[in-house]
């Protein structure tokens, strides 16, 4: 990213910052015009909320670590969730996981270095019937073995 975009992005977010400052509750929409101007919220953007909006980093950090919707560091192309719920674990979501950071050698939570995949573990995907799911971006797929894995990543790797 060159110079002159990075200061564009910045300028937003203090732009983003100005129009909240003062609200009640003005963090959360901050927080989700950050994520949209960066696609995630590093520290130095946490920095300049806390700053801008005169409240504890620890409670950026706070909120932006609870709600799963922000990120901490930049996502890939692809974002892959495997559901850990009850129903998908008991039926073995915890092998695929395992296969998916194995054939893209990477750990959960992290991107690969190319930035094409970011790996998730959630909590409940809403489709225990289809146990275990995974949703990679928008599309669910269910009932998977970890064997069904290389097939499913060669779609996104093209």
């Amino acid at each position: 990213m060159t110079d002159a975009k990075k200061v564009d992005k910045y300028q937003e977010l203090q732009g983003a910052i100005k129009r909240h400052h003062g609200e009640r509750g003005a963090l959360m929409p901050v927080l989700q015009e950050a994520q949209s101007i960066f696609g995630y919220v590093p520290q130095d953007v946490q920095i300049q909320i806390a700053e801008g909006l005169n409240v504890p980093l620890t409670e950026v950090y706070g909120v932006a670590t609870f709600y799963s919707q922000f990120a901490l560091e930049p996502r890939g192309e692809h974002v892959i969730g495997v559901c850990l719920g009850t129903a998908c674990y008991v039926k073995g979501s915890q092998k695929v996981m395992d296969r998916i950071a194995q054939e893209l050698n990477v750990e959960v939570g992290h991107t690969t270095p190319d930035g094409k995949f970011t790996l998730n573990a959630t909590r409940c995907l809403g489709a225990c019937g289809l146990a275990p799911v995974i949703m990679i971006d928008e599309e669910v797929y269910g009932r998977l073995k970890p064997d069904e894995v290389p097939g499913i990543l060669a779609k996104y790797q093209a």
